[in-house]
């Protein structure tokens, strides 16, 4: 089978797909031939990809009823679902331990966490019957550096990213007798919006200039650099694909070369 001929039959999600990381995970799918389909939490983006042709839903991840029907209705649209990039998550508040707002602490874990248990949980039925028919399916979840590294002022986020860690390595152990490979992309320092939100907070805390929290990030990567989202889809076109095959309960780090967060 060439690549055209996988990618053409290969029927994708991505939620929080019409934005930042996951539009470029989408586009990347959808230039390959895969039939995608993406949600997201603001009208505005979800229009902007109808726009491009992507079938476009809102929904919110941590609304259970609400994911699992985008899922059920986007399964049945495309005849199946090879490919499921769980992806939506949100940076959470930025504050020491002691000074978290607990409701935030909660949307957080109700994003990040439950809304990948949720996503999961809905699209494990149509992936199962994808494999069955096709010998192979793919979930991959958006984790973080900040779920491996201590991550200070960030204790929301680095705690759910390590527990999306956690539930993708389970997942691949229990799905991978049905050739259904899980795994979880840790991100490090990704140019874009989010991270110049998260960087004006950090920088806020400590009391410092927004150039000298960029420094200070980029001090621990080996490249000096920030990665880019197209990088990372790119990542995930790999382990969809089937050279990716073997590869399943990994943490695979897109980071270059991060060693430590300060």
């Amino acid at each position: 089978m060439t690549d055209s001929d996988y990618w053409g039959a290969t029927r994708a999600i991505v939620t929080a797909g019409a934005s930042g990381i996951g539009l470029e995970i989408a586009r990347a799918l959808k230039a390959a031939g895969a039939q995608v389909w993406v949600c997201d939490i603001a009208e505005g983006p979800v229009a902007a990809a109808a726009a491009e042709g992507f079938a476009a839903r809102i929904c919110d991840v941590a609304d259970m009823d609400a994911v699992t029907a985008f899922i059920d209705e986007a399964a049945a649209a495309m005849g199946g679902l090879d490919v499921m990039v769980n992806n939506a998550g949100i940076a959470g508040p930025a504050a020491p331990l002691h000074e978290q707002d607990p409701e935030a602490w909660r949307r957080t874990f109700d994003v990040n966490v439950h809304g990948q248990f949720y996503t999961a949980r809905a699209a494990i039925p149509h992936l199962k019957a994808a494999a069955a028919a096709k010998g192979a399916a793919s979930m991959i979840c958006m984790a973080s550096v900040a779920g491996k590294y201590a991550f200070p002022l960030r204790s929301p986020y680095a705690a759910s990213k390590a527990a999306v860690i956690a539930m993708a390595r389970s997942l691949s152990v229990e799905l991978g007798p049905e050739q259904i490979r899980v795994n979880a992309i840790a991100p490090g320092v990704v140019a874009g919006d989010r991270i110049r939100r998260v960087f004006t907070d950090r920088a806020a805390m400590k009391g410092i200039s927004y150039e000298e929290m960029e420094a200070i990030a980029l001090k621990a990567v080996s490249m000096k650099t920030m990665v880019d989202p197209a990088e990372i889809a790119a990542l995930v076109m790999y382990l969809a694909s089937p050279a990716g095959r073997p590869i399943s309960g990994q943490v695979m780090s897109i980071c270059g070369g991060l060693e430590y967060t300060e």
